[in-house]
């Protein structure tokens, strides 16, 4: 059964696959079972929200991304920062969730137009529980759909 009827498509772009294995239980375990995309490193996120790529992102459906900063290829922040850029992409709301809690880059990553920021601890629980939280708060958000130009 579906907890959630959101019509949210979740687009994780998170290049440790047990990281990105924990994302999708703690999600479950907390009733979300929107749809994940998950993409291995900046590039290919790019690709996909770009166009550039086919099946590649879609008009009239709804978008979260998930985002971490350290990836090879093409960072994070400058995911971020591309997304923020284009007038057909700004509106995704984009949580950046990552190891990194250095102040600039959490103060950078709020100036570029993150909706919010949340540090994955290394001990496992909390890691646990910082991604229920955000299972939590993908249940009462209402995101937008994607418009054409």
């Amino acid at each position: 059964m579906n907890d959630t009827d959101n019509g949210i498509i979740i687009l994780m772009a998170e290049d440790d696959d047990g990281h990105a294995q924990l994302v999708k239980e703690r999600f479950e375990s907390v009733g979300v079972h929107n749809p994940i995309i998950r993409f291995k490193d900046g590039k290919e996120t790019w690709a996909f929200l770009s166009g550039a790529v086919t099946p590649g992102i879609e008009d009239g459906k709804a978008y979260l991304l998930l985002l971490d900063i350290r990836m090879p290829g093409l960072d994070g922040i400058e995911v971020l920062r591309r997304v923020k850029d284009d007038t057909r992409l700004k509106t995704i709301p984009v949580i950046m969730l990552t190891t990194t809690d250095d102040p600039r880059e959490i103060d950078r990553c709020y100036e570029l137009g993150c909706s919010n920021y949340l540090t994955k601890p290394v001990e496992f629980e909390k890691f646990a529980e910082v991604i229920k939280r955000l299972g939590l708060f993908l249940m009462i958000i209402n995101v937008s759909t994607l418009k054409a130009n």
